[in-house]
């Protein structure tokens, strides 16, 4: 099994490491602006949806890896639905979005979404970003499960 090493440069790369953080799972404490570097980072244990994808394994067959998602030229991060006091609240990453500020304009707004109604926003000069699993896999207890919204 092959450590994950991706980088972002548009909106496309980036919906790609999106794919591969869905149900990754963070501590409040395990994310940081360094206002600075204009760097956000943020240390996660992803889910390894492409090895739960290839059948349907057993659940001691399903794995996580601890990883690292950085952006760089971040200008400025705005939260909702986070205690940023409580190191310890427990996220669940959803989805990664990117809005840009116009047609042609490589600034624009990254947005990440946690279940429960929580959100980062970040601000960027343009998308550059990289995404690094950081050591060896371990066994997943499950695998996330999303309920599906019937609606009439």
């Amino acid at each position: 099994m092959s450590l994950l090493k991706l980088i972002v440069f548009d909106a496309e790369d980036l919906n790609v490491v999106s794919a591969h953080l869905q149900d990754a799972i963070l501590r409040s404490g395990d994310m940081a602006y360094l206002t600075r570097q204009k760097r956000f980072a943020a240390v996660l244990n992803r889910f390894d949806w492409a090895g739960a994808m290839k059948g349907e394994p057993a659940n001691d067959d399903l794995t996580r890896f601890r990883c690292g998602l950085r952006f760089e030229r971040v200008l400025k991060v705005r939260s909702s639905g986070i205690n940023t006091a409580d190191k310890g609240q427990v996220l669940v990453l959803l989805n990664i979005d990117f809005q840009p500020h116009g047609v042609d304009d490589p600034a624009g707004t990254v947005t990440l979404t946690f279940a429960g109604q929580a959100a980062l926003q970040l601000d960027v000069e343009c998308l550059e970003a990289e995404l690094k699993d950081l050591g060896p896999a371990w066994a997943a207890k499950s695998k996330p499960q999303h309920p599906i919204d019937e609606t009439d």
